[in-house]
């Protein structure tokens, strides 16, 4: 190899940085003085890009004092997030599969794709939970609450198996998740998980919701669903659950 030959090859591995990457550190920093992560926030919030709405979404892992100034740093990332548009699904979705929290990237997704599309994305994210025991569930807590405000004809299959989930909390947003569809289909799975569930609190919502769909329980189970029944709740003769 001679001798120019060797700058030629160490020109040609030298990477090229994108334009976020001089801002990225400073904003997603905790302990960057408040005024070097806010220009770094802004710089980046410019940008439009979908490296650039990499960058801003990591600001969304830590809380600073005081609030206020939180508020408004998480803000100004948003902002710079939906600039990117549909170049930002991407990276929002790369940071959900990490992420302990899926508050604000559900916030951004909603504005940036229609509905469907925004809801069939939540059970993607929704199926690579289970339900079974684990210390640290926030994520799937947080999109079974949000399934709530959403009807689509693909929740009720994606989120039935939740409402055995091993967590009171889970299987609360499940049930009420469901009950949101107002689909009969619901009923004997519900039914089946009031005969089981411990938690009154679940319990109570099972019946809430049964009741405002005018559910009529089947002849063959009255008697065990009385006897699995909260206080205040009675199946009369027709089958249909009251509030006695």
């Amino acid at each position: 190899m001679g001798f120019f030959d060797f700058f030629k090859k160490d020109k040609g591995n030298t990477k090229k940085s994108s334009p976020a990457a001089k801002w990225a550190e400073a904003a997603a920093s905790k302990r960057a003085q408040n005024y070097d992560r806010q220009e770094a926030l802004t710089e980046l919030a410019n940008m439009g890009t979908p490296e650039a709405a990499e960058a801003l979404l990591r600001r969304f892992t830590f809380i600073i004092d005081p609030s206020i100034t939180d508020q408004e740093e998480k803000d100004l990332a948003a902002k710079g997030v939906l600039a990117a548009g549909r170049g930002a699904v991407e990276p929002i979705r790369a940071f959900v599969a990490k992420a302990e929290s899926v508050s604000w990237p559900m916030r951004l997704l909603r504005e940036l794709v229609e509905e469907d599309e925004y809801v069939e994305e939540l059970l993607t994210w929704l199926s690579k939970w289970d339900t079974e025991y684990a210390k640290f569930i926030d994520p799937k807590l947080q999109i079974l609450e949000e399934l709530q405000d959403h009807t689509h004809e693909k929740i009720v299959p994606a989120v039935l198996p939740f409402v055995a989930d091993s967590n009171e909390t889970a299987r609360l947003n499940a049930v009420m998740a469901l009950l949101a569809q107002k689909d009969t289909k619901v009923v004997e799975p519900l039914v089946t998980q009031l005969l089981d569930e411990e938690s009154v609190r679940v319990k109570n919502k099972i019946c809430e919701g049964l009741m405002q769909l005018g559910a009529e329980i089947a002849e063959e189970r009255r008697d065990e669903v009385r006897k699995a029944l909260p206080e205040r709740y009675v199946v009369d003769g027709s089958g249909a659950l009251k509030k006695g």
